[in-house]
Order: C-alpha cells, then sequence, then structure tokens
C-alpha cells in the first residue's frame, strides 16, 4: 500500500548513486589524465609489476611496501575496508573481520546519516503506521540505524566468516589501467570477493549479507514486506555498497586533486 511512498526517495539513492559514481572519475584523473595513455590497463585484482632490478639496490625489499590508506574518506566517511591491492595478499582472521563490521557500524557517522535518512522518510511519510512528529521521527531513526548495521555486520563480519571470504576492498590505484577500468573494478567487488585463501569467488558475502538484512528488516517495517518491496530495498543496498567501492578506489585521487593540484610535481601514488 505504501509502495509509492517509498519509491521517490529510492530512486533519488539511486541516481544520486549513479551519478556521483559517474564523476568520481573525472574528479580523480590528474592533469595529464591516467586515460590509458602509457599506461596498460592491469587485470582485476592483479598485483603491481615487480620493479627492474636495475632501479633497486641488491639490498631492496622483493615486495612493493603497503600504501598507507585515509581511514576517513572526505574526512567522514568510515574507510577501515580499503588495503593496498598491489602488495602480497595476507590473509586476516576473523576477529578482524568482526572488529571491521563494529568500526563500521558504530563510527560517528552512522548517527547523523541514520538522522538524515529519517528525516528524509518522515518528510515522504514512509511507514504510515510509524505515525508523524517526534515520535515517529524517533522510529524511523531507529529503523534507519538498524538498517545501517545489521547490513555492515552481516556483509562484513558474520558472511565473511562464514564463507570464508575477505571483506576487505583491494585498491588499485593509479598506474594500473584507465579511470574507467578502475571505475568498473571498483563496481564489479559486489561481485567478486577474495577468499581467506586469496583466490576470486562470487562475493556471497555481499548478497547473502544484504539479503539477510532486507528480510531482517521486515520485522520492523510493517507497511513495506512485499517481496517486490524486499527486493528494491536489496537492489538499493547492493548499490550503496558498489558506490562505497568507487568512493575508496578514488578518494586518494580526488584528495590530490582537490589539495595539491598546484603543486609543480604532483607525487604519485607509492607501490
Amino acid at each position: 500500500m505504501s509502495l509509492h511512498l517509498c519509491v521517490p526517495s529510492r530512486l533519488l539513492q539511486v541516481l544520486l548513486t549513479l551519478s556521483l559514481a559517474a564523476l568520481l572519475p573525472a574528479w580523480a584523473q590528474s592533469p595529464n589524465g591516467d586515460s590509458g595513455s602509457g599506461n596498460k590497463p592491469a587485470a582485476v585484482d592483479s598485483a603491481a609489476p615487480p620493479a627492474s632490478p636495475a632501479q633497486n639496490p641488491p639490498d631492496a625489499a622483493a615486495s612493493p611496501q603497503p600504501e598507507k590508506q585515509d581511514k576517513r574518506v572526505f574526512g567522514v566517511f568510515p574507510n577501515y575496508r580499503t588495503t593496498d591491492g598491489n602488495v602480497p595478499f595476507q590473509e586476516i582472521p576473523s576477529r578482524a573481520k568482526i572488529l571491521i563490521g563494529l568500526k563500521d557500524s558504530f563510527d560517528w557517522p552512522v548517527y547523523p546519516v541514520a538522522g538524515a535518512f529519517a528525516l528524509l522518510y518522515q518528510l515522504e511519510n514512509q511507514n504510515p503506521s510509524f505515525g508523524q512528529g517526534m515520535k515517529g521521527y524517533g522510529r524511523r531513526y531507529g529503523t534507519a540505524l538498524a538498517d545501517q548495521v545489521i547490513g555492515n555486520m552481516m556483509t562484513e563480519s558474520f558472511m565473511p566468516v562464514l564463507f570464508h571470504q575477505d571483506p576487505r576492498y583491494f585498491r588499485i590505484g593509479r598506474g594500473h589501467g584507465s579511470s574507467l577500468h578502475r571505475a568498473a573494478y571498483a563496481a564489479s567487488r559486489i561481485f567478486v570477493s577474495r577468499t581467506d585463501s586469496g583466490g576470486r569467488q562470487f562475493n556471497y558475502s555481499e548478497w547473502v549479507g544484504n539479503a539477510t538484512a532486507v528480510a531482517i528488516s521486515n520485522a520492523y517495517y510493517p507497511d513495506t514486506r512485499t517481496a517486490g518491496q524486499n527486493v528494491e530495498r536489496l537492489a538499493i543496498a547492493c548499490a550503496t555498497d558498489a558506490f562505497s567501492q568507487e568512493m575508496k578506489e578514488f578518494w586518494p585521487d580526488v584528495k590530490h586533486w582537490m589539495f595539491h593540484r598546484h603543486d609543480p610535481q604532483p607525487q604519485m601514488l607509492a607501490h
């Protein structure tokens, strides 16, 4: 009955996600461009090519050093899952997967984001049985917060432990293909996951985790329990995660463009 009330904000989320995902590679592009000219696109999840012996002293480390990752994208959004995809893979234990989910679920930006979604749902009167006023807003805030916490814990902690998959995002960075190649790689990570042994596998953690979170949400969303509404929420959750991967991939480039674009010699990312 309330599906038509849910559509505007859901479509807004999808359109915003797709438009920002399209803009990120353009923002991240350097003045000289990284459209692939002179850079052969690397294979998805490929490791960085080994350095030439002539360029390194005999006692130099054989493996590239991991790139330091910002803990917050745009200084706000949690970025605890990102790691350098150009260094040798190392398995993380189950407790590390649980910790990643906890950090993403209870970091301070989660609370204002839930508040913003609750306000949007209040204005559209989604789930009318919640009512209006402070009581209605409080229920919408609680359910929006629950959506984020349950979704994070399912996709980043519990399902990765169950399926023996790695919840981290393995960033490939500049010098490993064009911006379009990197954008496609980032978006595709909702379908491809690393296993604990370092192999590739369908991302069961993403889809089963979000599907489980949606199923659980039926317990506190009394007005949106149809199959179509559940599929819509699952699609929104996965699309949001795809956009999150785009931010993780391009944030260092955007940061450089914002703060160092006038440097005489822009520094390239170290691998």
